[in-house]
């Protein structure tokens, strides 16, 4: 079960890391972050600030957390990142509710509206959490050589997840 908690680490670290950078890019991509969470119209106007630094801090701290080599770091990263996935499909889930599908740059720069296929990708990626702390219970011995193969397919498949919107945008075209 090492491999799964190692490819846990590096898919939701990539998520979280790219969706990160993409906000913290430049002020333009902090401020058009900000400026979606108004949109978005969950949280009063004068939140959306105070939300945004808090987002970006704790998707920084899961990234740090998973990237630790220390089981309860990991532990806490996975949870961290649970939680903040949570919060994040009742934000979308309450915005399509009353009709808004204002995009929400969560990786930065996407335009995309939110859609049912955001929650799907929240959940999915909220399993992968919960996984990755089973693999965590369950670690027993790996090899060098399964480690790389587990890391790598993590990275790809976090590679991919940021991507999503771009990638059905392609398939649609």
């Amino acid at each position: 079960m090492h491999y799964l908690d190692v490819a846990a680490r590096f898919l939701l670290g990539t998520v979280f890391l790219v969706a990160v950078v993409g906000k913290v890019s430049s002020k333009a991509a902090f401020a058009a972050f900000t400026g979606s969470l108004t949109r978005m119209a969950v949280l009063p106007p004068r939140a959306a600030g105070p939300a945004a630094r808090v987002t970006v801090v704790l998707e920084a701290l899961t990234v740090v957390l998973l990237a630790v080599p220390v089981e309860l770091a990991a532990a806490a990263g996975f949870v961290v990142a649970g939680g903040l996935l949570a919060a994040f499909t009742v934000a979308i889930g309450l915005s399509l509710r009353t009709g808004n599908r204002a995009p929400c740059r969560c990786f930065g720069a996407s335009s995309t509206p939110l859609g049912p296929r955001h929650i799907v990708r929240n959940g999915l990626l909220i399993a992968v959490a919960a996984a990755g702390l089973l693999g965590l219970a369950a670690a027993g011995e790996s090899d060098l050589a399964g480690t790389v193969v587990a890391a790598l397919a993590g990275l790809i498949a976090g590679a991919a997840v940021a991507a999503l919107d771009d990638i059905v945008e392609l398939v649609r075209a």
